[in-house]
């Protein structure tokens, strides 16, 4: 089985060829050639971006921060494209920008832990949201503990966190999908009682039960 380092080089590798086929372990197909997938001349084209947000921004999500640490220190970014994946083996997901600058030091790490915000925690999210052009060093004030396994950052008071690997790195158009192998999980229960944050239509809110 490969280890956090050979997966992190594959995922480096990965970012600097375009549509080329990861080097690591396939436990599933790979992915059909990038050029099937592109939009051909007679088909539909794409339909306009801001359009594309003002109807998927009505599909209401949690909030995540992806977070790992490598030799310069700890680092991460406000997530909402996370999911749960697989229950056999256990793997989750989540999308970033091609763009993004914190990425290609989680994949030189080789391994995340994803923090799961509660209602209480909006403005951490902001923080995390800022690229890091704008906020270099967004741990600064934030308490944080190494997890179980991987050493990566688990926030103070998350309602949930789950400390992966890097098990994938899959094209998605200008944004990459990552796969992680679940390696510890937890909850904070005393943390979950406000609620997890939400994000819809551009604004953050909570979540409230039926009666």
């Amino acid at each position: 089985m490969m280890g956090h380092a050979g997966m992190a080089a594959t995922a480096v590798r990965y970012l600097r060829a375009v549509g080329s086929p990861t080097a690591a372990v396939r436990p599933v197909d790979p992915l059909p050639p990038p050029e099937l997938r592109c939009v051909r001349d007679d088909e539909r084209p794409p339909v306009d971006p801001a359009e594309f947000r003002r109807v998927l921004g009505h599909f209401a999500s949690g909030v995540t921060v992806i977070a790992t640490v490598d030799g310069t220190g700890p680092t991460g970014f406000a997530c909402q494209s996370f999911a749960s994946l697989s229950l056999d083996p256990p793997l989750v997901a989540f999308m970033v920008a091609r763009t993004s600058t914190t990425w290609p030091r989680i994949a030189r790490a080789g391994v995340f832990c994803v923090n799961v915000l509660g209602a209480h925690q909006g403005e951490l999210c902001r923080a995390f949201a800022l690229s890091g052009s704008r906020r270099p060093d967004k741990f600064a004030g934030v308490r944080y503990e190494p997890s179980p396994v991987t050493g990566s950052p688990r926030l103070a008071d998350v309602p949930a966190w789950i400390d992966c690997a890097v098990h994938t790195v899959h094209t998605g158009g200008d944004h990459l999908v990552v796969v992680g192998r679940v390696r510890a999980l937890g909850t904070d229960e005393s943390a979950a009682r406000s609620g997890p944050l939400l994000f819809h239509r551009g604004s953050f809110g909570e979540f409230t039960p039926l009666p």
